[in-house]
């Protein structure tokens, strides 16, 4: 059956992030954070919410085989009348918000506030935590994304209310969002989506959360190897600095998959009554995925810790290279300098026959330098034959 995509009005269908966008520095610094913590003595369920935070912006997504529907709220008490709906309705809240907001979810949802806890203060670590609610499951997971322009890892928290009617998903940052795909397919009825229920939506947002590794590791690998050609070739000085940046984002990219994968396995091994054993299924593709992905990663971080032992051997190796131009070219003027060094002194020959007699003679200077010229150059060819002169500090790029 074709299906109908509603929209009320002067609202627009989601468009698709902006390729465009760039991380500023200040969220740079804040994607490299470890996961939140609480201060000392902090009561639980406490939320860490700024003050003067604006509420967030509030999409429903209601769908059923036949129709969907995209609206905005303003609220979440709006949300209410979706609330007891035959049709499945996904409520996407874009931002953390403010206090009003979450109290208002708790009245409506009856989230338990270690579940708020767990969706507000970000970062958590990617996990699935049932709670005294039997209704609904939490589940933590992390999307990952690279700037456009700069090419730097940004990390964003995305968490997954799974009801039997509902799907909350609660986003920092919706300009980093790779959801988009998701919301096609139910604009469009393509696949599943619309056929089965709420676990096969979230088995759905979680697929194009891990996804989205793949392109990311494109990146990494094509970085690699321009790191590896570097290293080979032509080592710099920041060429330290960009292997050690490239693995420090492989451990995050690491860790963020291999609890997600962890957060998957419960998912399929629980018997839980909101997943069906049809989505596990799915779910266990999506496990897959996580481990090829933990696979490629490993593979990467051995290669990236390989990349600083080839550093450091080439640095050591152009090291040794200078050492022996400069001890070649100390080895020949050591003779030179001894010839000069004897000549140099002060004897007069008129004192005694024996003192430096050669000092007269009529071609004294001209025989002294070819001395030193063959002695030079009968040097230079010991060290040719001995193959001194060969470079093994550089690789043959043809084999």
């Amino acid at each position: 059956m074709a299906i109908v995509y509603f929209m009320t009005s002067n609202i627009k269908p989601p468009s698709s992030p902006d390729p465009e966008l760039e991380i500023t520095e200040d969220e740079e610094e804040e994607s490299e954070l470890d996961y939140f913590f609480d201060q000392p003595g902090t009561l639980p369920g406490t939320l860490d919410l700024k003050t003067d935070a604006v509420s967030p912006q509030m999409v429903v997504i209601e769908y059923s085989q036949t129709t969907a529907m995209r609206t905005i709220i303003n609220s979440p008490s709006e949300y209410t009348r979706y609330h007891n709906s035959e049709c499945i309705s996904w409520l996407d809240i874009q931002g953390l918000g403010n206090l009003e907001t979450w109290r208002q979810m708790t009245e409506i949802f009856n989230l338990h506030p270690i579940a708020l806890e767990d969706v507000v203060n970000v970062p958590q670590r990617p996990k699935v935590v049932y709670y005294d609610n039997p209704d609904h499951v939490v589940i933590i997971a992390w999307m990952v994304m690279l700037s456009p322009r700069s090419q730097k890892l940004h990390k964003e928290q995305v968490s997954i209310i799974l009801g039997e009617h509902y799907v909350i998903t609660v986003q920092e940052k919706p300009k980093y969002d790779c959801l988009e795909p998701v919301r096609n397919r139910i604009r469009q009825n393509q696949g599943n989506i619309t056929k089965y229920g709420t676990d096969y939506l979230a088995y759905a947002i979680l697929d194009a959360i891990i996804d989205e590794f793949f392109p990311v590791l494109e990146v990494y690998s094509d970085m690699l190897e321009d790191l590896e050609d570097e290293v080979l070739f032509q080592p710099q000085s920041k060429t330290m600095q960009n292997i050690y940046k490239t693995k420090r984002d492989l451990i995050v990219l690491r860790r963020a998959i291999w609890y997600q994968r962890e957060s998957l396995n419960i998912l399929i091994r629980d018997k839980n009554r909101l997943v069906s054993k049809k989505v596990r299924v799915y779910l266990r593709d999506c496990y897959d995925n996580t481990v090829n992905i933990r696979d490629m990663l490993e593979t990467y971080r051995e290669l990236a810790s390989d990349l600083i032992s080839i550093y450091l051997s080439s640095m050591g190796n152009r090291m040794n290279e200078i050492m022996k131009v400069l001890t070649v070219i100390s080895t020949i003027f050591i003779p030179l300098t001894f010839i000069v060094g004897v000549y140099g002194m002060n004897f007069d020959p008129a004192t005694s026959p024996w003192n430096m007699p050669e000092l007269k003679w009529y071609y004294g200077y001209p025989i002294s330098l070819a001395l030193m010229a063959i002695m030079a150059g009968s040097l230079i060819y010991f060290f040719w034959k001995r193959g001194w002169f060969n470079d093994f500090s550089q690789f043959d790029r043809d084999n």
